[in-house]
């Protein structure tokens, strides 16, 4: 776990290591946001929490470089909460145990935390160092962003200062981020009687694992397996063919997880349970076809149980599995003007049925208003058709792009004079804070970069090593250059 701490550049290893030791999951920040205004302190900078349970640091000008733009740096101090199924990590109490594999830093069982800890480390490093010379700086450091950007979007009006916001929570090296998509959470509920069991059927728990999920935004046009998609396949051919009732579902558990398991429970008649077995069989070999070059480590497990002593009743299942059959997943369209870019897409991401309760979340994207509008009312048309009430909450808009940026142009010349090679600009369809801020203080000049990550959100997430010490060069260089107001 302390080895992380030997790579270059140190201090921001070093800094990172110490982020891996304090929970951080969303929802749950004291702990967090204490040791950041511990840090702040120690370092002998400004550092306060504001109303949103940001935290903010401050500071000055070095001596002569008084008369620089204001720079903000900008990153987010919570994490996505992921483990195996077998682990027993507690995400409130237990540190993250990192580990060094061929060129890649990761963790052992959960999620990394490098999304975006990272950031928040190269923030800290910036902080303490007392070489760098550099204009005023300032540091927002955001509650909540994987859960609903609700530090960005509660942040006060008139607590910034500065005139570029440098985001650091992009994850591709050499790339630099001038526009993201905006985006939607979209809720379908239903309450439901539940009917009897028949005592004399069978009950069979089954269980679909395995898929490789990913991040909604970065991921979602890479063909990965939902979870709650192939479940559902599975599970109208199995009350078709086995006369089967659903008595639970519960699949994903974050909106913008690409889920990767999903597990029913099914009642049936005794006499058709090796049947079903065997169409559980029949999927798995049908889900491998569909899905070789893409997923390799699909389980799909039916496992006998006691009898619920309820289930959901006929009209109502039917009615959620044609919903859920119907629910468009993945991509909508590419952008026109960037064709390799996602414009829309939606994620079916967690699916909760039981106790007369159904739940369905979903994320959408778009950075386009009318698009977002669009695939919002697509979904809730679907959902209305099965009788659930559809609600929306946490939206956000796109981030426009601005290829004339200044504070672009000098990261490109920069990266260009340090490592010998263009930097590639890029729009992204994973929605950044950036398009919240901007919304707040429209003045701003902003861009978003980072080291090399793959697979956040997922217990795959990696740094890539040989990336973190030319991005801390880069930054570094960059506030020097920073140019007079």
């Amino acid at each position: 776990m302390n080895e992380i701490q030997n790579l270059n550049p140190k201090c921001v290893w070093k800094n990172f290591h110490a982020l891996t030791q304090v929970p951080r999951p969303s929802g749950h920040l004291e702990k967090i946001q204490q040791f950041l205004l511990d840090f702040g302190e120690k370092v002998g900078v400004e550092v306060f929490k504001d109303p949103a349970g940001n935290i903010v640091f401050r500071k000055p000008a070095s001596a002569g470089m008084e008369n620089r733009k204001g720079v903000i740096l900008q990153a987010h101090m919570d994490m996505v909460p992921e483990r195996d199924t077998e682990s027993s990590h507690n995400f409130e109490t237990d540190p993250i145990r990192t580990w060094i594999d061929d060129g890649w830093v990761k963790a052992k069982g959960t999620t990394l935390g490098a999304d975006n800890g990272l950031g928040v480390a190269a923030i800290m490093s910036i902080m303490e160092d007392k070489t760098l010379k550099h204009g005023p700086i300032e540091a927002l450091i955001t509650r909540d962003e994987e859960t609903g950007m609700y530090g960005a979007n509660d942040l006060p009006a008139g607590e910034l200062q500065g005139d570029i916001l440098m985001n650091l929570d992009s994850e591709h090296w050499g790339k630099f981020v001038i526009g993201s998509a905006g985006g939607i959470d979209i809720t379908a509920t239903m309450g439901y009687q539940e009917t009897d069991t028949d005592p004399e059927d069978a009950a069979v728990r089954v269980t679909l694992k395995g898929l490789r999920s990913g991040h909604s935004g970065l991921e979602i046009n890479e063909g990965r397996a939902n979870a709650n998609k192939l479940m559902v396949r599975f599970v109208r051919e199995a009350i078709e063919q086995t006369e089967a009732r659903l008595a639970s579902w519960h699949g994903g558990k974050v909106r913008n997880v690409i889920p990767y398991k999903a597990e029913v429970v099914l009642t049936l008649p005794k006499e058709n349970v090796d049947a079903l077995k065997e169409l559980a069989d029949s999927w798995l070999d049908d889900f491998n076809r569909q899905y070789k070059g893409i997923e390799t480590g699909i389980k799909f497990s039916v496992e006998e149980i006691a009898t619920p002593a309820q289930e959901v009743p006929v009209e109502i299942q039917d009615n959620l599995i044609n919903a859920i059959y119907a629910c468009h997943d993945g991509v909508v369209r590419m952008i026109p003007s960037y064709p390799d870019v996602v414009e829309t897409s939606s994620n079916l991401a967690i699916i909760d049925i039981e106790g007369g309760q159904a739940v369905i979340k979903i994320l959408a994207r778009s950075s386009r208003e009318d698009m977002k509008d669009y695939i919002v009312k697509m979904l809730e048309s679907c959902f209305n058709m099965a009788g659930m009430k559809v609600e929306t909450a946490g939206s956000y808009g796109g981030w426009d792009p601005n290829p004339d940026s200044p504070i672009l142009h000098l990261l490109l010349k920069e990266y260009k004079q340090l490592f010998g090679k263009d930097g590639i600009i890029q729009v992204d369809h994973a929605g950044l804070e950036c398009s919240v801020i901007l919304g707040k203080y429209p003045h701003l000049d902003v861009v978003s970069f980072g080291p090399t990550m793959k697979s956040p959100h997922t217990t795959s997430e990696r740094a890539l090593i040989e990336t973190v010490d030319p991005f801390w060069q880069l930054l570094k260089k960059t506030l020097e250059d920073i140019p007079q107001k």
